[in-house]
């Protein structure tokens, strides 16, 4: 079952916002936007999955991406980034941990495995809820995201090769237990052992495991995150090295942020439809 917070009209199509209680991870959010060809019969899905800090509607509000959305006839689904309201002790205050900074892992550590089970959250449990109660075609499904969730849209791919059509991100992480971000998080979320993390480790996956298609990745020159954390460089070679097709755009003066994605985003959204075959 899922509640309806809310449900506006948006470029023909609708935009909500709903909860509902996850096997996985307890109360969750997301938005559904519903482009006006969802009224005559199922559409391609396709799921953003946002960065460190976000919710359920910080894409939703500033990518933009409803208006090409409504004419390619794509639904988007934009989950939370973590459980929220979890009682854990040391789940807030800090931005790169915890609440917000679920990093789309399965965590197999206590007291973080009792809720913080966001791969599983986001490859299974989501994809059938959405195929559910929306008007989806999930044999046409493609996933996206920034920064952390652009980590979480490469290994959620990469781990599930057959269940998604089309792969991109914005500023991912894609080095997750080599750099800071990642070897901060990992160690609490998954033990000491670094063969756990590598499982949610994008360069390591893709040496394993390769996608049809292209991958598409836009990255920012401006952004202060680019050198320590994001490090596109290593994803670069690591698929050159797996065979896996890389399209890679660096953009002068862009920075982390949503005026960087919201420049891009129609490009990412077609990537998706002509994968999708909606464009």
């Amino acid at each position: 079952m899922i509640e309806t917070l809310s449900e506006q009209r948006c470029h023909g199509g609708i935009q909500g916002f709903y909860r509902h209680q996850s096997a996985y991870c307890g109360s969750m959010r997301f938005a559904v936007y519903q482009p006006p060809q969802a009224g005559h019969g199922p559409c391609p899905v396709l799921y953003f999955l946002a960065g460190l800090t976000c919710t359920e509607e910080t894409a939703t509000i500033k990518a933009g991406a409803q208006r090409l959305a409504a004419e390619l006839g794509l639904v988007l689904v934009m989950p939370d980034t973590s459980p929220r309201q979890t009682g854990i002790d040391g789940a807030t205050g800090d931005w790169e941990f915890g609440e917000g900074a679920g990093f789309y892992v399965d965590a197999t550590l206590a007291p973080w495995s009792a809720r913080f089970q966001m791969h599983s959250y986001i490859a299974l449990e989501l994809p059938a809820l959405i195929a559910a109660h929306f008007p989806v075609d999930a044999s046409r499904s493609g996933i996206f995201g920034h920064s952390m969730g652009g980590h979480g849209a490469l290994t959620v791919a990469l781990k599930h090769p057959r269940q998604y059509r089309s792969v991109s991100a914005f500023a991912p992480i894609v080095a997750s237990s080599q750099v800071p971000w990642g070897r901060k998080a990992f160690p609490r979320y998954l033990g000491t052992d670094e063969n756990a993390w590598a499982a949610y480790d994008a360069c390591e996956l893709v040496r394993q495991q390769t996608l049809p298609g292209t991958i598409l990745i836009d990255q920012g020159e401006a952004d202060q995150f680019l050198e320590a954390q994001l490090k596109p460089e290593l994803f670069d070679q690591a698929c050159a090295e797996a065979g896996q097709s890389l399209l890679l755009r660096r953009h002068v003066g862009y920075d982390h942020g949503y005026y960087f994605i919201a420049s891009f985003i129609d490009d990412h959204l077609r990537h998706h439809a002509k994968a999708l075959g909606c464009a």
